[in-house]
């Protein structure tokens, strides 16, 4: 347990932190799952389209600092070569 009061004050930040970068990289995965899914058998524009939506949350995942940038840069290599 935290003893000072910054540490107090740090702990309830970091808490609060982690709950909107655990949402963020969920939105990512659900993301990514759906247009792995779609791959396989779905027509053009609904691929293009989730595509710009998995893009999107890698991109915002990773200006926040939840992913690092190659591993964004990664990701959408992966999905572009898989939604082809």
């Amino acid at each position: 347990m935290p003893i000072t009061k910054s540490a107090r004050k740090a702990l309830r930040v970091s808490g609060r932190k982690k709950v909107v970068n655990d949402r963020r990289k969920k939105t990512m995965k659900e993301a990514i799952k759906k247009i792995e899914k779609i791959a396989k058998d779905g027509d053009k524009k609904e691929k293009q389209k989730l595509l710009a939506l998995a893009y999107q949350a890698i991109d915002k995942a990773a200006k926040r600092g939840v992913i690092k940038k190659n591993n964004a840069a990664r990701k959408k290599s992966r999905l572009s070569r898989i939604s082809k």
